[in-house]
């Protein structure tokens, strides 16, 4: 089973923090994941702990058959990135978990500002569909078999997700 992230974080991805941040954790993730949905709150404090120190990337990871509204709540977040809005998509997502059918991320993108035609077709762009696979294929390479997974500096966790077992792994890397 690889370890390593395949590829390797790229300008292709999506980065919140200092990109010169000597640490680096990545999540495959599934907005409609009830794991993922307690991780996000963690992610979120580590993030606050280490500061400059860190960068986070979020590759997408829905689990289609079991999370019916994954892969198009996936699709959202990059329809909300073609306007600069994919972090805060991101996590309005997470904070509502439980609505994540067309009529709430329509919703969802009126709350953001988004433009709403533009939002609205691109939820049916096949590039961001493709993006979204990218993304799946990706951790398929890189050894995810669930979600949530984690690398840290491109090298599999393969720990606990709780805040300590995390934030641990971070301050000291193998």
């Amino acid at each position: 089973m690889p370890s390593k992230l395949i590829p390797p974080v790229s300008q292709k991805d999506h980065i919140q923090g200092f990109l010169q941040a000597p640490l680096e954790l990545l999540e495959f993730g599934d907005y409609q994941c009830p794991h993922c949905g307690v991780a996000y709150p963690i992610i979120k404090k580590i993030q606050k702990k280490l500061g400059k120190k860190l960068k986070f990337i979020f590759r997408n990871f829905p689990l289609s058959e079991a999370h019916p509204n994954a892969f198009q709540a996936a699709v959202a977040t990059e329809a909300a990135a073609k306007q600069n809005r994919f972090w805060e998509m991101h996590d309005i997502l997470f904070e509502n978990q439980s609505r994540l059918e067309t009529g709430a991320l329509l919703k969802y993108a009126k709350e953001l500002r988004l433009n709403l035609i533009d939002f609205e077709n691109d939820l049916h762009e096949t590039s961001l569909a493709a993006k979204v696979e990218a993304d799946f294929e990706s951790g398929i390479k890189s050894g995810v078999n669930g979600t949530p997974s984690f690398y840290i500096n491109q090298n599999m966790y393969r720990g606990a997700y709780e805040y300590d077992s995390l934030l641990e792994a971070m301050e000291n890397p193998s």
